[in-house]
């Protein structure tokens, strides 16, 4: 189950999900319909995420997808990104950390343990950088969740996003570590990665860019 799915990240991790045989369906919970590509294992639900019961409505949508006897992981791609300079701080805190926080909420009640999230290279909620401090306390609320096991992704600069102009994205390739481009792509299979691995250990994991690609490339299976 997923929010942020019709996103350039959760596009890339919906679409990897796809690919994945072990996967019986992908369920997208968007605010508004989206127009998806034919997939029969791809079913779309639309909630309001501003509604006082949306935190309830997805732990019956977990409830629902858990009694089918199969394992059901949460994953949240929310990411404003370049265009959160043209939000408040107040909007983003509303949808970055409240709506997330409640999808979250909403996943364990439902009874999901383990869960995806992404953010962003250098969050802290100590930071005065303000993008940053907001990624920094999302990460915060959803690990006062208590899931299990959680995965939160740190991408840095990510080549392939309509949002990430292509010198930007070339320059990246130069700057070495966590902070240098990651494909989104590269991205999409990390987070397939995460759900099928069955020998992850509980507690909070981080994963930076060459993690990701590491993960990327174990789906992917040794080179030929």
């Amino acid at each position: 189950m997923i929010i942020g799915g019709t996103g350039q990240v959760g596009d890339a991790v919906v679409r990897a999900l796809a690919a994945e045989p072990s996967c019986a369906e992908i369920v997208m919970v968007n605010r508004r319909e989206a127009s998806l590509n034919a997939n029969a294992r791809v079913r779309q639900v639309i909630l309001d995420t501003a509604s006082p019961q949306f935190t309830a409505e997805v732990t019956r949508l977990a409830q629902g997808m858990i009694a089918q006897g199969d394992p059901v992981y949460g994953a949240s791609c929310v990411g404003v990104g370049k265009g959160s300079t043209k939000w408040s701080e107040e909007e983003l805190t509303a949808l970055e950390i409240g709506v997330v926080g409640g999808f979250a909420r909403g996943c364990h009640a439902g009874g999901i343990t383990r869960f995806s999230l992404l953010s962003a290279v250098g969050s802290t909620a100590k930071s005065r950088i303000r993008y940053v401090r907001i990624m920094g306390l999302k990460e915060e609320e959803v690990q006062k969740t208590g899931f299990q096991r959680l995965a939160i992704f740190r991408p840095g600069i990510i080549g392939g996003n309509v949002h990430t102009p292509g010198y930007v994205a070339w320059l990246g390739h130069l700057i070495p570590g966590s902070f240098g481009t990651i494909e989104q792509d590269d991205i999409g299979r990390a987070f397939v990665a995460e759900f099928i691995d069955s020998s992850a250990p509980n507690g909070v994991v981080y994963l930076e860019n060459g993690a990701m690609r590491q993960r990327s490339r174990a789906l992917n299976g040794p080179p030929t």
